[in-house]
């Protein structure tokens, strides 16, 4: 398919007009809709599916917002702008975008105001557990490595998870019927089963203008009009396997592309189309699910040397993205005791590949160099007797001494275990959302935001659930609200 642009001066006949044109119907481009017609501009929705929700209908929707929150705050936490800055830009490495860390970081509060303003429910209450996702209906829960090291010895860690009002894994739904509801009553034109397909311009070249969009409905093309022009909100790109094998191959073997079908990249391909920069395109989120039951992290990860390489008590994010850089086969190491209930409560899948009644039986059982899982978990053991792990910084609360009965899970990829990913990569923006050229600059009347964009989420290793659906509702908001004031007198 060609995302070529196409010239304003070859439209026969307009089939519609409008201010702000918004590709895409998830938690962005609800967003972008939303703020742009509250900031006076008019907008209307294209929507490839046949109902709004996007990739954020499918998500826990779980949002992840700090430096001081109504919940935050009415729980009995003082999260301080700093503190959240300080960890997102550490937990997101070199490829952090300081500005946009620091308006997010800055706007925290008054976002999660704004959703709460708009109908969105939270319940002033913290899930104190470790889980993926709060099942009860209560809001606060830590969903990065706020509270692991390295993290939790430079940053003051505060939960800033926010869980919708709603039992079970139900939270995306809720937001994203909000949402719509909020969209239909400014009355703002949606245009579902209908496939943006190419941008057009009033010129070719580094100085042109994005004035509107090619759209395929009922079988025919159609051209309308974006007076102040077109915001992408069309997702990543994980479901477009030629997109990555490309930038990021390591998401295609042994992994779960999560995301909605429309998560295919042809918002980031229009975007290049006329010039846009894409950064960041091999990164991606990659869990490693492995807790719910909680138990399961005193036990230790080890590599294919029987060596440990992590800090149990990380994020399963960071847990994913560092055991698909290990040797192989990887396993989880367990008291019986703590498998607990593994097999009712956890995502993880992983098989039992091994048991023992001592360590020589269980080592028995495994494909490991000879003696070296014994060392490791005498060194573990030692080290939990002096309260400390001297090696991999676990906290104390998690450092149980191992022993027998034992059982190992196989996390090996290939071996069973569910690994969900999806993509980081995007169009480079400003921090308001306009696309970056190559050329330098920005394409004039040209935005884009959630996973279209690179946003603030930028490492599987420094990912924290719910930056996604916070960056996505974030970036949108301030995209739709910003592209409302171009070309307005």
């Amino acid at each position: 398919m060609s995302f070529a642009p196409m010239l304003e001066a070859d439209v026969a006949s307009w089939s519609g007009d409008t201010d702000v044109i918004i590709v895409g119907f998830g938690g962005a481009g609800a967003c972008a809709a939303i703020a742009a017609v509250d900031s006076g501009a008019s907008a209307m929705i294209v929507e490839a599916a046949s109902a709004s929700g996007g990739s954020t209908a499918l998500s826990s929707a779980e949002i992840y917002l700090g430096g001081g929150t109504q919940i935050q705050k009415a729980v009995g936490y003082e999260d301080s702008v700093e503190a959240v800055f300080g960890y997102l830009m550490d937990s997101n490495g070199p490829q952090a975008d300081a500005e946009k860390v620091r308006a997010y970081a800055e706007g925290g509060a008054e976002h999660l105001d704004w959703l709460i303003s708009l109908g969105v429910p939270f319940k002033p209450s913290e899930l104190k557990e470790r889980a993926m996702m709060a099942l009860t209906d209560d809001c606060l829960l830590y969903t990065g490595s706020e509270k692991a090291w390295p993290y939790k010895t430079r940053y003051k860690p505060a939960p800033r998870g926010h869980n919708l009002e709603v039992e079970g894994d139900n939270g995306g739904p809720l937001l994203t019927k909000i949402l719509l509801e909020q969209v239909e009553e400014r009355g703002v034109p949606i245009h579902y089963d209908s496939r943006a397909l190419r941008l057009i311009v009033d010129e070719h070249g580094p100085g042109q203008r994005v004035v509107g969009l090619v759209v395929r409905q009922d079988m025919e093309e159609r051209y309308f009009r974006a007076q102040r022009g077109v915001v992408l909100c069309a997702g990543g790109f994980i479901m477009n396997e030629d997109m990555v094998r490309e930038y990021c191959p390591q998401f295609l073997d042994n992994k779960t592309q999560i995301g909605n079908p429309n998560d295919t990249g042809s918002g980031i391909q229009m975007g290049l189309s006329v010039g846009a920069r894409a950064i960041n395109m091999h990164e991606g989120f990659l869990s490693l699910p492995f807790y719910p039951p909680a138990t399961l992290t005193f036990g230790i990860f080890i590599n294919g040397q029987g060596q440990r390489f992590i800090n149990e008590d990380a994020y399963h994010g960071r847990i994913g993205s560092f055991l698909v850089n290990q040797s192989y086969p990887v396993y989880l190491i367990l008291n019986v005791a703590d498998y607990g209930n593994y097999e009712t409560e956890s995502w993880l899948q992983a098989p039992v590949v091994a048991t023992g009644e001592t360590l020589d039986e269980l080592v028995s059982e495994l494909n490991l160099p000879p003696g070296q899982l014994e060392l490791t978990v005498n060194r573990f053991n030692s080290d939990v007797a002096e309260g400390v792990d001297t090696l991999f910084h676990k906290d104390t609360a998690w450092l149980k001494t191992l022993e027998a009965p034992f059982v190992a899970l196989d996390c090996t990829p290939g071996a069973g275990a569910f690994f969900p990913c999806f993509t980081l990569g995007g169009l480079d923006t400003t921090v308001d959302g306009a696309v970056c050229s190559v050329h330098g600059g920005v394409i004039a009347g040209l935005y884009a935001a959630g996973r279209t964009a690179c946003g603030v989420p930028r490492r599987g290793d420094g990912y924290a659930s719910g930056s996604s659906v916070g960056d996505a509702t974030f970036s949108g908001r301030r995209a739709g609200r910003r592209i409302a004031l171009e070309g307005a007198s």
